[in-house]
């Protein structure tokens, strides 16, 4: 993969070439998203630019002191705690790094801890919701099907909005009930789904999907009237308007099927692991957010039924 365009950034020679280095090994190495990896750029450009117009031109020279003042400039500028852990965090391993293949001698972000991040519960639906938005309304056409079909597969497997519409043909197995999706970083990862599941692909791709494409081949399993992979920004609208159809008055976007998947599974008994690979989290701290939600649920339980609650 070539590295990633960034816009141009006035830098020290020696600062950019470190962070085209860093980047390249985030790249070829660590094989992250392009995305993370512009998300991680932005963050380091933006301190380095602050050491930049203070006229250090060394990172060795890089003290706590400088750290705190960057960060309680940018907290001045109404930037988030959340989005300052994120740069705190970007930062952490870009300095990481440069120690460990000795660019620099010391790290000055080691002993710098994450500010808190406040970070929400994901909203999930109610399981009574999720079966009013996968109801089919009578009459429906055949892009209408489409949807639908695309809504209890996203349900079903939990994969990424972005997987869904991206997911080619050959990556759907009827006769084993799985997919096969490539996440974050090109990574693969196999994701079962039910029989309910395997009787509304099976239906779209004999009927439905034929019909959509009037002869023409595709190699996406869901596809538009001109044959292409749908956007992500149509299918959040799609799924917008599916939820207003069927009385659903609260905001509802992709993601929100994801977090109800993997809310619902541990509600009736799954393990955070397996959740956890079938969601495509590298790390299980970001799966473990979901259990608040579940303790949540318990909670509300237990003070309802407990006699002392």
């Amino acid at each position: 993969m070539a590295p990633l365009a960034r816009k141009p950034v006035i830098l020290p020679p020696r600062f950019q070439a470190l962070l085209d280095v860093y980047l390249q090994y985030l790249i070829t190495e660590k094989r992250l998203a392009e995305n993370t990896v512009s998300a991680y750029s932005s963050d380091i450009v933006s301190f380095l630019q602050y050491l930049t117009a203070r006229h250090i031109k060394e990172l060795e020279a890089v003290s706590l002191k400088h750290i705190h003042n960057y960060l309680s400039t940018e907290k001045e500028k109404n930037i988030s705690n959340r989005s300052n852990a994120r740069r705190v965090s970007s930062l952490k391993g870009f300095f990481s790094y440069l120690t460990a293949e000795k660019h620099i001698q010391n790290n000055p972000f080691a002993l710098v801890d994450l500010p808190k991040s406040n970070r929400s519960i994901p909203k999930a639906l109610t399981e009574a919701e999720v079966n009013r938005l996968l109801t089919l309304p009578p009459g429906a056409n055949k892009l209408v099907e489409r949807n639908f079909t695309m809504l209890f597969l996203l349900y079903s497997t939990g994969m990424r909005v972005s997987e869904l519409v991206t997911l080619p043909l050959a990556a759907c197995n009827l006769s084993s009930n799985f997919v096969r999706v490539i996440g974050k970083g090109s990574k693969e990862r196999l994701i079962p789904f039910g029989i309910p599941a395997k009787n509304k692909l099976d239906d779209y791709l004999k009927r439905v999907r034929p019909l959509i494409l009037r002869g023409r081949t595709s190699k996406y399993l869901f596809v538009t009237a001109r044959g292409t992979c749908m956007t992500r920004l149509r299918f959040w609208q799609i799924i917008s308007e599916t939820a207003r159809g069927t009385g659903i008055d609260k905001p509802i976007s992709p993601h929100m099927l994801r977090h109800s998947f993997a809310t619902h599974l541990l509600a009736h008994g799954a393990d955070l692991r397996t959740v956890q690979m079938m969601l495509g989290h590298a790390d299980i701290a970001t799966t473990q957010i979901y259990t608040h939600v579940d303790q949540q649920r318990l909670k509300s339980i237990h003070q309802k039924f407990h006699p002392r609650g």
